[in-house]
């Protein structure tokens, strides 16, 4: 009985033995398992991290490279300011946006913007319209058309617009502007305006038929940071159109275009 206990009791520790080394094996295999997936992991969160650095970096080269030719763009306009008489420009650059440099052009120049563009959406045009175009070109076009647009744009801002920097006063239908004494008379009645009031038509006055956002008005006259305030500009454009039309409701001199801005018009 003894002798029989005492095997059973070495066939138990053998048994028991190897199911401890079998746990500890599969114990060990886990943790080397799991080594490993921890590791890969680290491996891919770090091959993601580079790829993310690496299109930061690409990113910032394109900005940076943008930022150049914006600038190039703009010192090649201020430069040669006074031997042009219009710029046609393409939406669709290779290297950059048509309507940044717009944007540009619009910080300091007035100069008549012809865009060219293969986008012929209502959206696209209203966009660029807003931006400060004077007019809009969908591709393909014929010579012809493209002559007839420039000359037209021309003819409207130099030949048909009666401002220069010269001279003392604008001469309107029923309307003088005195530069030098900031008076208005319409049909030879004197009007009373406000300092602002006379800035703000002088300037669409000495632009006639040019299309100008809130945005651009509000930069010219009041020579600051737009703020985003269409309702200061829209109460002034309503007062000075009480004191200098005709019938306000039915405005001749300042029209508003809609989804725009303003105009003074043309015919005026």
């Amino acid at each position: 009985m003894i002798l029989i206990s005492s095997k059973k009791k070495n066939v138990r520790l053998i048994f028991c033995s190897i199911v401890y080394f079998i746990c500890i094996g599969g114990l060990c295999a886990m943790a080397i398992m799991g080594a490993n997936a921890n590791k890969q992991l680290k491996d891919s969160l770090y091959k993601q991290e580079q790829i993310v650095s690496a299109q930061k970096t690409e990113i910032n080269s394109l900005r940076t490279k943008n930022n150049d030719l914006v600038y190039q763009n703009n010192t090649l306009i201020d430069e040669n300011k006074d031997s042009y008489s219009l710029i046609i420009l393409d939406v669709m650059l290779p290297d950059i946006d048509g309507f940044q440099i717009l944007q540009k052009i619009r910080d300091t120049s007035n100069i008549p913007v012809l865009m060219l563009t293969a986008k012929s959406s209502e959206e696209d045009k209203v966009f660029g319209l807003r931006l400060g175009a004077d007019d809009y070109l969908t591709k393909p076009f014929g010579i012809n058309e493209l002559l007839a647009r420039v000359n037209s744009l021309i003819r409207r801002y130099t030949t048909l617009n009666p401002f220069t920097a010269d001279i003392d006063s604008i001469s309107l239908k029923d309307m003088v502007i005195d530069k030098l004494n900031r008076t208005v008379t319409v049909k030879d009645i004197p009007v009373l305006l406000t300092g602002k009031e006379f800035d703000l038509l002088l300037f669409l006055a000495s632009n006639k038929g040019r299309v100008f956002t809130k945005k651009q008005i509000y930069s010219q006259v009041w020579e600051e940071e737009y703020a985003f305030d269409d309702s200061n500009i829209m109460s002034f454009i309503s007062k000075l159109r009480k004191k200098i039309e005709p019938d306000p409701d039915h405005p001749f001199y300042i029209l508003t275009v809609r989804g725009v801005g303003y105009r003074f018009n043309k015919e005026a």
